[in-house]
C-alpha cells in the first residue's frame, strides 16, 4: 500500500449556511422541527429566508465542516461536493481554498443552484435546520478522481448525500477505490432525521463491510437499529463495524474496537452558543488524531474538544486556533 499523500477526503453536500437568530414563536409560526432537520424546496427555501431576520453567510455542509476541522488542527484535508455556477457557489469555493482544503469538483452548469441550508438559532442554543440541497445532490460518479480516493488514508462520508441516487452511486464508487487501495472508510449517520428513508441503504452498506468506522449519535443508533435502549444497539453495532463511535451531546462520548471500550465526559464549555456542527467538528477531531496514530483515547479527546470550541460561537467551522487547543 502507497504512502498516503492526503490525511482525509470526504464526500457529502457542499451547502452555505445561512444563519439568524428566532425566538421560539418563530419556530411554531413556521411549523420547523426546533432542534432538528428537514428539507426545503427551492420556493419553500425562499419562503422562509424571506421571512428571517438579518443573517450571516458562511460554507457548510456536515463533511465539508469536518474538513474545515481537520485543516484547521493541521491535518491534510480535500473534499468531493457539487457546487453549482452562481455566488454561492464561488463563495463555497473560496472558504474551502481560503481554509486550506483541496476542493477541485467542477460547477455544475445549468442544473440547481448551489444548495443552502436555513439555520434558526433559539435562545437556548438549539439550531432548526432547513435545507435545500440544490446542486449537492446532482454529484455523480462521473466526477470522482480515483487517483484522489485512493491518496487518502481515510475516506469520510455523510449520511446527508447517501439517499438520492446519484450521489449514493457516487459514493459506493469511492468506497471501492478506498479499499481497493487499502484505505478505510469513515461513515456518519449525520442526522435522525435521514435515517427512515434510509435505513435499508445504511444497513446494507454497513453489513456488506463497507464501513470501517462508523459515527452516529445515541438517537442515530436507537433507530438504525430498532433498539429501545443504548447498550442493545451498540452490541449490534460494534459487531458489524471495526470501530463505533458514538457521540451522546453533553454526556460525551464512547468509543468501542475490539476489546477496548473508552468512554469520556463532554469537554467544558464556559457557555454553550449554538450546536450548529458540534458532530461534525467532533469527528474532524477523532479522524485527525486518528492519522496521526492517537490512542483510542486521545482520539475522542481531540474530538470533544474540538466540538467545545464550535458550540461556543455561531457557525459550524472553528473560529480559535484548533491545533493549539487539541495540541496534537
Amino acid at each position: 500500500m502507497a504512502d498516503a499523500a492526503l490525511d482525509i477526503v470526504a464526500m457529502g453536500d457542499a451547502i452555505v449556511d445561512v444563519i439568524a437568530d428566532c425566538d421560539d414563536e418563530f419556530i411554531r409560526r413556521h411549523n420547523l422541527p426546533k432542534g432538528s432537520m428537514q428539507l426545503l424546496s427551492a420556493e419553500e427555501a425562499d419562503t422562509l429566508y424571506a421571512a428571517m431576520g438579518m443573517a450571516r453567510e458562511m460554507s457548510g455542509g456536515s463533511a465539508a465542516n469536518s474538513m474545515a476541522g481537520v485543516a484547521a488542527m493541521g491535518g491534510k484535508a480535500a473534499f468531493v461536493g457539487q457546487i453549482a455556477e452562481d455566488q454561492l457557489g464561488l463563495i463555497f469555493e473560496h472558504d474551502m481554498h481560503a481554509l486550506g482544503v483541496r476542493f477541485d469538483t467542477p460547477a455544475l452548469i445549468g442544473g440547481p443552484p448551489t444548495g443552502r441550508c436555513l439555520i434558526l438559532v433559539t435562545p437556548d442554543a438549539q439550531r432548526t435546520m432547513n435545507t435545500c440541497p440544490g446542486a449537492s445532490h446532482e454529484l455523480s460518479a462521473d466526477t470522482i478522481s480515483p487517483a484522489l480516493i485512493a491518496s487518502a488514508s481515510i475516506l469520510y462520508l455523510e449520511g446527508y448525500l447517501f439517499g438520492p441516487e446519484k450521489p449514493r452511486a457516487a459514493m459506493m464508487k469511492a468506497v471501492d477505490i478506498a479499499h481497493a487501495a487499502g484505505r478505510k472508510v469513515a461513515f456518519t449517520l449525520s442526522e435522525s432525521v435521514c435515517i427512515a428513508g434510509r435505513k435499508e441503504g445504511f444497513g446494507k452498506m454497513i453489513d456488506s463491510g463497507g464501513v470501517d468506522l462508523l459515527f452516529a449519535n445515541e438517537d442515530e443508533a436507537l433507530q438504525l437499529t430498532g433498539r429501545t435502549d443504548l447498550e442493545s444497539a451498540l452490541d449490534e453495532l460494534k459487531a458489524k463495524v471495526p470501530t463505533l463511535v458514538i457521540t451522546r451531546g453533553p454526556e460525551g462520548a464512547i468509543a468501542i474496537e475490539k476489546d477496548e471500550r473508552i468512554s469520556i465526559p463532554a469537554a467544558p464549555v464556559s457557555a454553550v452558543v449554538d450546536t450548529t456542527g458540534a458532530g461534525d467538528l467532533f469527528a474532524a477531531g477523532f479522524l485527525t488524531a486518528r492519522c496521526k496514530g492517537a490512542s483510542l483515547e486521545r482520539c475522542l479527546w481531540t474530538g470533544a474538544i474540538a466540538a467545545g470550541e464550535v458550540i461556543q460561537h455561531y457557525g459550524a467551522r472553528p473560529m480559535t486556533d484548533l491545533k493549539k487547543l487539541v495540541q496534537l
